[in-house]
């Protein structure tokens, strides 16, 4: 009974705390856009998110969720920009894949300015896991098979060729000793979740993902997470699992997780969403949704989170050039 009273306490605190920021906007019919199908990330951060908002009261009515998949997120993008510029009740749900895309070109006539970015709730690393009946145990073991016959091991991920899913398996692949990264095979689809059926089908050998679109299918006992791309082990039940670079395999690849909305969305409505994806953040009902799916912390709002889409586009830019992917 306390810990139900402190729960509801907390909650009713953070309500209080919002109205005190929020301003004179208030959404009417909240929607939130999972640029890819049911089942990936995105899909984990609009529905855990837009739980959280009514939960919290920071919005008046549940959070409708569509998935809008297609182009790795550009199709989402390119709607949002062409068809719902001025829709000040929605938000988009993006991760480093969508500043991947942005960083190389591959959202034809987009940037990065056409929409306003949000905030974060936090950081995914990566992970490359098998089918619970492989016989690879280890992510060294994977990448000696794709040097001995690289046509015998696809790679399956929710993102485009050359998106975030793809990069971390070159970036693995790269401090593997892999030296020409066009010897690897990436298959992609659309979201972690349509990855992993084509993985446990046996169409592909290995999936690269991030950590909380995998956690269900391990809870189920069908993956097996050969390597967390993590400078370090991940705390309480994901310390199960062994970082590449404990494997000898210096990779590290982190996914922010968060939110952009319509570039011509209002100020006042802006700064309600950067108001509310904040609260959110800071609640105590996210930091267990983080807890219980391997969120790390990452906080960035408003012009801060500008700043560092930029500085992200930049980076990915520069890795692209590095490992050929744009010329």
């Amino acid at each position: 009974m306390r810990k139900l009273a402190a729960a509801g306490a907390a909650t009713l605190f953070a309500a209080i705390a919002f109205a005190g920021q929020a301003l004179s906007f208030e959404p009417k019919q909240t929607e939130c856009i999972a640029p890819a199908n049911a089942g990936g990330g995105w899909d984990f951060t609009c529905r855990q998110v837009g739980k959280a908002l009514y939960d919290l009261k920071i919005v008046p009515g549940p959070v409708q969720v569509t998935n809008l998949a297609g182009g790795g997120g550009g199709v989402a993008f390119a709607d949002v920009v062409a068809k719902r510029n001025t829709n000040n009740d929605l938000i988009v749900a993006a991760s480093s894949a969508t500043t991947t895309r942005l960083a190389q070109g591959a959202f034809p006539g987009a940037n990065q300015d056409q929409v306003r970015w949000v905030g974060t709730i936090g950081a995914d690393y990566g992970v490359i896991a098998v089918s619970k009946d492989s016989p690879i145990n280890t992510l060294p073991e994977l990448f000696e098979k794709v040097k001995a016959d690289p046509t015998s091991v696809s790679f399956a991920g929710g993102s485009a060729l050359g998106g975030w899913d793809h990069l971390k398996v070159l970036i693995a692949a790269k401090a593997a000793g892999i030296d020409d990264a066009r010897t690897i095979k990436y298959v992609a689809f659309e979201g972690g979740g349509e990855a992993v059926t084509q993985l446990l089908g046996g169409h592909v050998q290995a999936f690269s993902g991030d950590i909380s679109e995998t956690k269900g299918f391990v809870d189920s006992g069908d993956l097996k997470v050969l390597a967390v791309l993590s400078e370090e082990r991940l705390p309480g039940e994901f310390a199960e699992f062994p970082t590449a670079r404990e494997q000898g395999i210096e990779a590290v690849g982190a996914n922010w997780r968060g939110f952009y909305a319509p570039g011509g969305m209002s100020d006042e409505a802006y700064d309600f969403w950067v108001n509310a994806i904040k609260t959110t953040y800071e609640s105590d009902e996210w930091k267990q949704v983080m807890a219980n799916n391997g969120l790390m912390p990452l906080a960035r709002f408003g012009e801060d989170f500008d700043a560092f889409i930029a500085k992200e586009v930049a980076d990915t830019e520069a890795l692209s050039r590095e490992i050929g992917i744009l010329q």
